[in-house]
């Protein structure tokens, strides 16, 4: 199968080249593709090493010791190399199944920086609290998310794919771009179904790719309880997210008799595994972007493209002409929220939307992005802009005079005017832009000033 060029290989390029360089602790979701793209970065190094937690005899080189000088020695000859003054890079995969091992990458950053260390694991969230003596200060972090929409056309059309980072992109390019754009939007970017699309091009093909992939999560769930009880609300609340399209109560989840703390327990525990994550408004107009945990969240799923197997909608999106007028837009909506997150590489971020819930009236928009001082409303839909009630509440209470609209049209920026008079900027971007959001928003403040 087809190798996918991830983009966060450039951000391993630059921490390989850093003079601060720490251990790296690569986070994300299990099938994200983590241990592919470090043993793809390994070609960068003249020695590589590999260890992987799992096995015993790795995980017993960390359990023997606590001196760094004995650990390494070990390793080189565990893994029977010979090391000369060239760099090295140390891959511990799994590396959840050894607490001792966690703790020793501060020793690694104190006492042997000439060796490159990257760690990852799966459930790595859960076992990072169990730690002692974690080492703070001492270790940095990336993360990694599905295949966005940029990667996707790597491996599909490396000309389409320059050609969508040029700002803005031409105008001849729209219908290609929107035609590989809903393959994707049916496709997902896990990997592995990615990768073997890339090779087929047969979506019917996918399905048990990603049946077994949600096999996974969902035996992976009940690693996150303790008993029985939380087992039964946690394999309820996974079975019920998919069919969940608004905002979601805790109380009675899926139309079950589980009290909020209890369903709230599980969605937080699926948040930490990156499989289901909870999505929180914001009343915030200014910089920074508070969220409000009072408020009923949204749920994001790690994948679209799994999202959508689960439904069994996937055979109704093909020959879709605007995806905002499927499964009432949420789809779309969805799939733009996930293409924010895939440009992060803070495993902390989580996107907002915006709310306003007053006696006199409500209002919702959809994202909220901040740009240095500034939160950007981002509304995902067709229709004219006469139609974007909740977006004209905020643009009136808002500081500046720039909003976004993602849709299935082409790209313009329009000078438009509320109901209640206050003038402002509205871009109009089609869906395949998603990853391009924060570029966009830098040529808008550039080529449109206040």
């Amino acid at each position: 199968m087809k190798e996918i060029n991830r983009n966060a290989y450039q951000r391993l390029l630059s921490w390989k080249a850093s003079d601060w360089r720490k251990p790296l602790l690569l986070r994300g979701a299990r099938q994200t593709g983590k241990t592919t793209l470090v043993r793809q970065f390994a070609r960068e190094y003249p020695h590589f090493i590999e260890l992987n937690l799992e096995k015993e005899a790795d995980r017993a080189i960390f359990d023997k010791t606590d001196n760094i000088s004995d650990t390494q020695n070990a390793i080189f000859l565990v893994k029977q190399v010979q090391i000369n003054k060239q760099p090295v890079l140390l891959f511990i995969d799994e590396i959840q199944e050894s607490p001792k091992a966690i703790q020793m990458l501060r020793y690694f950053y104190e006492e042997r920086p000439e060796i490159h260390v990257i760690a990852a694991g799966s459930l790595l969230e859960f076992s990072l609290r169990k730690v002692p003596s974690f080492p703070v200060g001492r270790i940095e972090y990336a993360c990694l998310h599905p295949v966005n929409f940029d990667e996707f056309l790597g491996i599909m059309n490396p000309q389409a794919r320059e050609v969508l980072h040029q700002i803005p992109t031409p105008d001849f390019a729209f219908e290609i771009l929107m035609k590989l754009f809903h393959e994707y939007a049916i496709v997902g970017g896990m990997p592995e179904v990615v990768s073997r699309y890339s090779s087929e091009e047969n979506i019917a093909a996918l399905a048990g790719v990603y049946q077994q992939l949600w096999k996974t999560y969902k035996e992976d769930a009940e690693k996150y309880t303790g008993n029985e009880t939380e087992r039964r609300i946690i394999r309820h609340v996974i079975d019920a997210a998919p069919k969940e399209t608004d905002r979601i109560k805790f109380e009675g989840f899926g139309y079950s008799h589980y009290r909020s703390r209890e369903v709230g327990e599980a969605l937080r525990a699926l948040d930490m595994a990156r499989v289901i994550q909870l999505v929180y408004p914001t009343s915030s107009l200014e910089a920074p972007i508070v969220p409000n945990l009072r408020k009923r969240p949204r749920l994001q799923f790690l994948d679209t493209g799994m999202l959508t197997q689960i439904l069994m909608l996937q055979g109704e999106m093909i020959g879709i002409q605007d995806l905002n007028n499927f499964f009432r837009g949420k789809i779309i909506q969805h799939l733009v929220c996930q293409e924010l997150m895939s440009l992060q590489s803070n495993p902390d971020f989580r996107p907002n939307f915006w709310v306003r819930e007053e006696k006199d009236g409500n209002a919702e928009v959809d994202l909220v992005y901040q740009y240095g001082q500034h939160v950007i409303p981002i509304e995902v839909k067709s229709g004219k802009q006469g139609k974007l009630k909740s977006l004209h509440q905020f643009v009136d209470r808002s500081n500046h005079p720039y909003a976004i609209r993602i849709s299935a049209g082409r790209f313009s920026v329009e000078e438009a005017v509320t109901p209640g008079g206050t003038k402002y900027f509205l871009m109009n971007l089609p869906y395949f832009l998603g990853t391009k959001i924060p570029e966009y928003i830098a040529f808008f403040f550039k080529n449109y000033p206040s």
